[in-house]
């Protein structure tokens, strides 16, 4: 017994072709790096990019030195996590940013494209907790890890319609496999820490071991799967229609809501972040929560943590946010130009938590 190189489902050894997806199983097809695991490697930050300080003060523009500071004003430089984005391809582009409150940035994001618009994409963000240990690191290394899965996944041979959709649904399952798993490597490193710290061979389980939440959305041409644990959410505005949010959150706050309390008092209640569900050593289990819908008319796939849509919750506001901002000009309107307007409206609104905005523009035909 194996699994699919393309949607993970277990096969067997003798099967020349998977079940669930149709994908060739022959050992003598070589495997191809897929456009879009190019097009992340060649995109993403590394780890010391995001570790570092910004080369330049963003105060006065002066440079900055090995300390950290600038050797003009005297500022502490931010670092480089603080405030960074991704754009793989003209389409899709995130921003993520610390906020205004937190004295460091928890949330991650992880994207890939091809570059034909509408053809293929992968979105991830998630929200490190935290109450947690290294919530910054688990966020960072879930992300990715997500990412790599599933842009290692070839669609071709996929086949079409409910098939296309459990496999890509299994690749969904696969990836948050293995954002559990980067969780996890790095409370086993900080409880590693803590034992030689102590002189000792072993440490007693961390008290708030690292975790974090997770979200991700796959676009495979009219095809939209989404995936979510936690309180990271996907959201679909359509130019014209009814705007849609594509997850429902694992939270105190939902619990209230499916209850019958008003979504307004629900999520500003003292208890409206807390989590029923993450990524982690302690979380309950970590199954994404999927949805599917087919793309069919022109408009902006979003895919954010709460420091967004704490100000601007419910579906058709952050569409009228999305369509204000993104009509202020031309260029307002391009994924990584409206990615940054939306952070800096989050920031506006308060910035009580880390920010970040993740966008594809869908434009079918």
């Amino acid at each position: 017994m194996t699994t699919c190189p393309s949607c993970h489902v277990a096969v067997e050894d003798s099967e020349e072709y998977c079940e669930a997806c149709g994908a060739e199983l022959s050992p003598t097809v070589a495997a191809t790096e897929p456009p879009l695991a190019q097009e992340a490697a060649r995109t993403l930050p590394t780890d010391d990019d995001l570790a570092g300080t910004a080369p330049t003060c963003p105060a006065c523009g002066g440079e900055v030195a090995g300390d950290g500071y600038c050797g003009t004003c005297g500022a502490r430089a931010p670092k480089r996590r603080d405030h960074f984005s991704e754009q793989p391809a003209a389409w899709v582009a995130a921003v993520c940013d610390r906020g205004l409150r937190h004295p460091r940035n928890e949330d991650a994001v992880a994207l890939a494209a091809d570059a034909e618009p509408g053809s293929r994409a992968v979105l991830v963000v998630c929200d490190g907790v935290s109450s947690s240990i290294d919530s910054d690191l688990a966020s960072l290394a879930a992300a990715r890890a997500a990412r790599d899965v599933l842009v290692s996944s070839h669609p071709r041979g996929m086949g079409a319609g409910l098939s296309l959709i459990a496999a890509v649904i299994a690749r969904l399952g696969a990836a948050a496999d293995a954002a559990s798993e980067a969780v996890l490597e790095v409370s086993r490193n900080a409880k590693s820490i803590a034992a030689m710290g102590r002189g000792a061979v072993d440490a007693p389980p961390l008290p708030n071991p690292a975790s974090c939440t997770f979200v991700a959305a796959v676009v495979e041409h009219d095809l939209l799967v989404v995936g979510s644990v936690g309180d990271s959410r996907a959201y679909w505005l359509p130019d014209a229609g009814a705007p849609t949010a594509l997850t429902l959150d694992d939270s105190f706050a939902q619990v209230q809501i499916t209850a019958g309390v008003p979504r307004l008092e629900a999520e500003s209640g003292p208890q409206s972040h807390a989590i029923t569900r993450w990524l982690g050593a302690d979380a309950p289990d970590h199954k994404p929560t999927t949805a599917t819908m087919t793309l069919a008319a022109p408009g902006w796939l979003l895919v954010c943590s709460d420091g967004l849509w704490n100000y601007c919750s419910a579906a058709q506001d952050l569409a009228a946010l999305v369509r204000e901002t993104s009509s202020a000009s031309p260029a307002a309107a391009e994924p990584l130009a409206l990615a940054e307007a939306l952070v800096s409206w989050a920031k506006a609104q308060g910035g009580q938590d880390n920010i970040s905005a993740a966008l594809a523009r869908i434009q079918p035909g």
